[in-house]
């Protein structure tokens, strides 16, 4: 599963303004991180929807160190981010990647969705 073909801009999810990355170049350091909390604080949106195709490969290979550099960027800057695609292959291959996702989708600041309407889910009031 692939998202959707969503262009890139601030939509607006159950009242919760959304920044949307879609057409931006591959996230492939720290750098990278900082560019997209530019452009949400810049759109005014405090959630970020960065679809997997936006991350390099070894983002989802937690010993490269990628995932958490960027993350910590996030969450250093109090940025709420939605990974969005389909990463079954990636999870299928490392248990660590697969218990980090669960612990992620626990909490409030990092989530590794499917797609637009899993996100619409997590920000439908009173859930």
């Amino acid at each position: 599963m692939t998202v959707p073909a969503v262009p890139t801009g601030v939509r607006v999810i159950h009242g919760v303004p959304v920044l949307i990355a879609a057409d931006e170049p591959t996230v492939v350091d720290e750098q990278g991180a900082l560019d997209l909390l530019g452009e949400s604080w810049y759109s005014g949106t405090r959630l970020l929807v960065v679809p997997v195709q936006r991350l390099d490969v070894r983002f989802f290979d937690l010993s490269s160190g990628l995932a958490g550099a960027v993350l910590q960027k996030f969450v250093n800057y109090s940025l709420q981010v939605a990974i969005v695609g389909d990463i079954s292959d990636y999870l299928t291959a490392s248990d660590p990647l697969r218990a980090f996702v669960i612990e992620s989708n626990r909490g409030r600041q990092v989530w590794f969705l499917d797609d637009l309407d899993q996100l619409a889910d997590r920000l439908t009031p009173g859930s």
